[in-house]
């Protein structure tokens, strides 16, 4: 019986990633811990304000921290190969849609399942709805970025 349970335990720790889940998640809180400790300099990052696309659906969080300070990409890996730098230029487009993103267009260039996330998973990672955006409004003291005004 002992040995069973020891036997379902291994099981259950290969399922889950061997324990290394933990591991990694402390890795990254070091990581954040670290990063916010530093001083945001948004002539290198980036607006510190969340900037929120109305398109393809309402109310979609870009962060430009999490991918600058956090993930240390720089303002030329995204601006201008996938994004014009000017506010709304990317929103305007026909194009701009969750179809092109799948397809490694825009945001899926990276979020592509091996660079980052996939485009079609984590949805509510960028997804936010009406709540979040009241969330963040709340937190960043009414400072949030349309994407029309970025």
């Amino acid at each position: 019986m002992k040995a069973m349970r020891i036997i379902s335990l291994f099981m259950l720790m290969l399922l889950l990633g061997g324990g290394a889940a933990p591991l990694h998640a402390e890795e990254e809180q070091k990581k954040q811990k670290e990063a916010a400790q530093q001083p945001y300099d948004e002539d290198t990052y980036g607006p510190q304000a969340p900037i929120l696309w109305e398109k393809p659906v309402k109310t979609v969080d870009f962060q430009h921290k999490t991918h600058t300070m956090d993930a240390g990409l720089t303002c030329d890996s995204c601006h201008d190969s996938l994004f014009a730098m000017e506010r709304g230029a990317a929103q305007e487009k026909a194009d701009f849609t969750m179809a092109t993103l799948y397809k490694g267009g825009y945001c899926g260039s990276c979020h592509d399942g091996q660079t980052a996330f996939a485009a079609n998973t984590r949805c509510t990672a960028c997804h936010i709805g009406v709540r979040g955006e009241k969330r963040l409004e709340a937190e960043n003291k009414g400072e949030l970025v349309p994407a029309t005004s970025h």
